[in-house]
């Protein structure tokens, strides 16, 4: 489970060129590790050239690394983990997995929502039907290939 997808909120480019240096920084998104980061922790990062700076969107990665493992730890709702609390809401539009995540994490926009979710196959978008991805994926049949196309209508 990759913690990636929180730490977002800027320009894709900018977040493209210091993703390396990010994802070392906090040890390859582990959650668990993540989740454990103390004050130090965040010295350290807040410290980091590498990575984007901003004392919220610090504080929200640790935070949604202890909301995912709260998925894992709990049954409520049938969930035991992130992938099948996500499988759990699906099918759902654009706008209701955005609602859905933030009321679940911190610092969740629409578009690093929809990303993430068309990027693990929930949302469609990723690519046009005459794209040779296309039908790659399509041979996969990916979640949101299994349900009316209909659900996926904003609105």
């Amino acid at each position: 489970q990759s913690l990636e997808l929180f730490q977002a909120g800027l320009s894709w480019d900018l977040i493209l060129k210091k993703r390396p240096t990010t994802v070392a920084a906090f040890d390859q998104f582990n959650v668990d590790t993540v989740a454990a980061y103390k004050a130090k922790d965040v010295k350290r990062l807040l410290g980091d050239a590498g990575i984007i700076r901003n004392k919220l969107k610090v504080a929200s990665i640790i935070e949604n690394a202890k909301r995912i493992q709260a998925l894992r730890q709990t049954d409520v709702g049938g969930h035991g983990g992130f992938a099948a609390w996500i499988a759990a809401h699906h099918p759902l539009n654009r706008a209701e997995w955005t609602k859905l995540f933030r009321q679940t994490f911190k610092f969740m926009g629409s578009e690093i929502v929809n990303e993430f979710m068309m990027c693990i196959g929930y949302l469609p978008g990723a690519h046009h039907e005459d794209c040779m991805a296309y039908k790659r994926i399509a041979k996969l049949s990916p979640p949101w290939m299994q349900v009316d196309p209909k659900v996926f209508a904003d609105g």
